[in-house]
C-alpha cells in the first residue's frame, strides 16, 4: 500500500505545551516552537508524516561535564542480571540503586541502550537519589521493512525517548537513536531513510543533542554523510579486539580510527567513542563468517583486559575522547542466552561479574592507578 507522506512544520502545530524545543546555542526568539504532545506526536508518525531536518540546524554541544569537570571517562551499563532481559524481566529500583553506587565511585557519565520502563526506572532513581550521574539514552531500532512487527515497536522506543529527553533533560547528556543499525553486517540493519525519519522526530522534539551510534565501518563511508548532518555529534563504536588487533597495537588503532580515519571524513563533528573494550572469555571454536574464532586474533582473559582497560585509561584522558568503555557488567542474557554455552563472547565483556563483583582485571588496574597517584603524589 502506497503512504503518501506530507511534510510538516512543527511551527503551525497547535498542540502546545509550554516545553521549548530550540537549541542551546540558538539566541532568536523567532526559532522557538511550541512542544507537541507525545500524543500528537505518535499520531504523525503513525499517519506516516515526514519531518524536515530543523532549519537553521543550531547544533547542540555535547558537554560531558559535571559540576565543572570533565566526565568523558564513561562507561556502558546494561542493567540486567541473570534471569532478566529486555522485554521480560527488568531490574528493581534497589538493584538499579545497587549498580549506580558501585558505579558512581568510578564513573559519572554512563550509557543505556533502550527508551523503556527500565531505562525511566535507571533515570528515575538517578534524579531521587541525586546520584551524580549524566546519562546518554538509547533508542533501540530494528528493520521494520523486513520484520513489520518492530514498526510499533520502534515508535513505542521513539515516544518514550522524548518523553524521557523532556522530563529528564537534565541529567540527560545525549539521547542516541539507534545503535549499529546501519553498518551493513549488523543483524538488525535498517534503511537509512527510515532511520533518519526517526531521528528527526526525537532531535525535534527534545532539547538535548542527539546522536547516532555506529560502527566506524558505518562511519568511515560517504553514505554517513547525510546522517552526521541531522546530529549533534557522532558515536562511534571501534573494537580492536573484535577487528583482529593484539594489545600491542589496540590502542595506535583505536586513536587512528577515531582522530584520524573518522575525524578526515566528518571535520566539523566531535566524535565520541561509544564503545570499545575488551572480553574476558571468549569460544575459539566458533569459526567462520563474523564469529569470534574467526575475528579475534588478541589474547583474550584477565591480564588481556586488565592491560585494555589501562592503556584505553591513558589514552582516554589524553587525548580527552569521550569514551565508553563496554561494559560495567557481564550479561547473561546476550549471545544466546541460556541457549548458548557460558564461554560466549557477547557474556563476558564486563569489568565486573554479573554478580556485581569485580574481576581481578578491575582490581588491578584501580590497584596500579593507585599506585601511580601515590607516587606522583606523595605525601
Amino acid at each position: 500500500m502506497r503512504i503518501s507522506i506530507r511534510i510538516i512544520s512543527l511551527s503551525l502545530l497547535s498542540s502546545i505545551s509550554f516545553f521549548s524545543c530550540t537549541d542551546k546555542n540558538s539566541t532568536s526568539a523567532s526559532t522557538m516552537k511550541p512542544a507537541l504532545t507525545i500524543e500528537k506526536i505518535k499520531e504523525n508518525i503513525e499517519a506516516g508524516e515526514l519531518l524536515e531536518t530543523q532549519s537553521p540546524f543550531a547544533q547542540r554541544d555535547f558537554d560531558p561535564y559535571l559540576d565543572g569537570k570533565w566526565i568523558g571517562n564513561a562507561i556502558s551499563y546494561g542493567c540486567y542480571r541473570e534471569g532478566q532481559a529486555p522485554d521480560e524481566i527488568g531490574p528493581t529500583e534497589d538493584q538499579i540503586l545497587e549498580d549506580l553506587n558501585i558505579l558512581k565511585d568510578h564513573w559519572n557519565l554512563i550509557r543505556i541502550y533502550g527508551s523503556d520502563v527500565d531505562s525511566e526506572r535507571v533515570l528515575k532513581v538517578i534524579r531521587d537519589k541525586k546520584l551524580p550521574f549524566k546519562v546518554m539514552l538509547g533508542v533501540w531500532l530494528e528493520n521494520e521493512t523486513k520484520h513489520p512487527e518492530r514498526l510499533q515497536e520502534n515508535i513505542d522506543q521513539v515516544l518514550k525517548a522524548i518523553e524521557l529527553g523532556r522530563e529528564y533533560m537534565n541529567i540527560l547528556a545525549a539521547i542516541n537513536v539507534g545503535n549499529e543499525a546501519l553498518v551493513d553486517w549488523s543483524f538488525h540493519r535498517m534503511e537509512q531513510p527510515n532511520l533518519i525519519k526517526y531521528l528527526r522526530y526525537v532531535r525535534n522534539n527534545v532539547s538535548v543533542p542527539v546522536t547516532v551510534a555506529d560502527d566506524y565501518n558505518f562511519w568511515n563511508k560517504s553514505h554517513s554523510k547525510e546522517v552526521a548532518n541531522e546530529i549533534d555529534f557522532i558515536v562511534t563504536h571501534a573494537y580492536a579486539l573484535w577487528n583482529g588487533r593484539t594489545l600491542a597495537d589496540a590502542i595506535s588503532w583505536t586513536d587512528s580510527i577515531v582522530t584520524q580515519q573518522l575525524k578526515s571524513i566528518h571535520p566539523d563533528k566531535v566524535i565520541a567513542l561509544g564503545e570499545t573494550g575488551w572480553a574476558t572469555t571468549y569460544n575459539p571454536d566458533k569459526k567462520g563468517p563474523g564469529e569470534q574464532g574467526t575475528l579475534i586474533k588478541g589474547k583474550v582473559g584477565l591480564e588481556a583486559q586488565q592491560e585494555f582497560i589501562t592503556l584505553l585509561n591513558d589514552w582516554t584522558n589524553k587525548t580527552q575522547v569521550t569514551t565508553f568503555l563496554f561494559e560495567a557488567f557481564d550479561e547473561p542474557w546476550k549471545g544466546g542466552g541460556s541457549d548458548s554455552g557460558p564461554n560466549e563472547v557477547e557474556k563476558h565483556w564486563g569489568v565486573f561479574y554479573e554478580n556485581r563483583q569485580p574481576k581481578p582485571s578491575f582490581q588491578g588496574f584501580l590497584e596500579q592507578k593507585k599506585k601511580e597517584s601515590t607516587t606522583s603524589n606523595p605525601k
